[in-house]
C-alpha cells in the first residue's frame, strides 16, 4: 500500500529537514511545494511586477498559492498511483481546515484510491521565540517578509491539526524543537510504516 505522507506545520517548524531525512531512509518520493512552485511563482511575481522572492504578501497568495498546491498535489498524487510512497511538504492551512478536501484529492485516483494510506505529521515547535530563530537563522530571502511582517505572520504559526475525515491513529504531532534524533526519525518511521 502506498504512503501519502503530508508534513504540514508553520514556517521555520523543520518539515522540510524531517521529511528529507525520512525520505532518504525510505527512499520515499519527496514533494516539497516550495521547491515544485518557485520557478513559476518568480515568473509570475515578476511578471505582474511584484518582488520574486515574496512568499507570503496578499499578492503572492492571490497569483501562487494554489498553483503551488495543485502542481504539487498532481505530482504525490501520480506517485501514490504508480506505487511510490509520497512525502509532502507544505502548511496546507486551508486544506486542512476543509473536511472533504482530501476525499476529494483522493477521488481523483477513481479505484487505485483503496490502495492508498494517507498520514500526517504535524511538526511545530515550542513557542514562536523558537520560530522566529529557525526563521532568521535560514538567513532566506523568502523569508524577508515573514520576519518584517512578525505581528501578521506569526498568526499563521499556530499549530493545527488537519480536519479530514482520516482513521485512528493517522496524525502525528511531532515536536522539533529538540531537533530530529534517531529517536525521533525511529518514532517517526514507526508512526508511518508500522515498525
Amino acid at each position: 500500500m502506498a504512503k501519502l505522507v503530508f508534513f504540514i506545520g508553520g514556517a521555520g517548524a523543520g518539515k522540510t529537514t524531517v521529511a528529507k531525512k525520512l525520505a532518504a531512509r525510505r527512499r520515499a518520493v519527496l514533494l516539497d511545494m516550495d521547491t515544485l512552485l518557485r520557478p513559476a511563482a518568480e515568473a509570475l511575481m515578476t511578471q505582474a511586477g511584484l518582488d520574486p522572492s515574496d512568499r507570503d504578501s496578499a499578492e503572492y497568495k492571490r497569483l501562487c498559492r494554489d498553483l503551488g498546491y495543485r502542481i504539487t498535489m498532481d505530482t504525490a498524487l501520480e506517485n501514490v498511483e504508480l506505487g511510490n510512497d509520497a512525502y509532502v511538504i507544505g502548511p496546507f492551512t486551508k486544506e486542512t481546515e476543509e473536511p472533504e478536501w482530501i476525499g476529494a484529492e483522493l477521488a481523483k485516483l477513481g479505484a487505485a484510491a483503496a490502495a492508498v494510506e494517507v498520514k500526517v505529521v504535524v511538526v511545530h515547535l515550542a513557542d514562536l521565540a523558537v520560530y522566529r530563530e529557525r526563521i532568521e537563522r535560514r538567513a532566506t530571502e523568502l523569508d524577508r517578509w515573514k520576519l518584517e511582517h512578525w505581528a501578521d505572520f506569526s498568526r499563521s504559526l499556530a499549530k493545527r491539526a488537519p480536519r479530514w475525515p482520516l482513521p485512528e491513529g493517522s496524525v502525528l504531532d511531532y515536536d522539533n524543537t529538540a531537533l530530529l534524533d534517531k529517536e525521533g526519525l525511529a518514532r517517526l518511521e514507526a508512526f508511518i510504516y508500522g515498525d
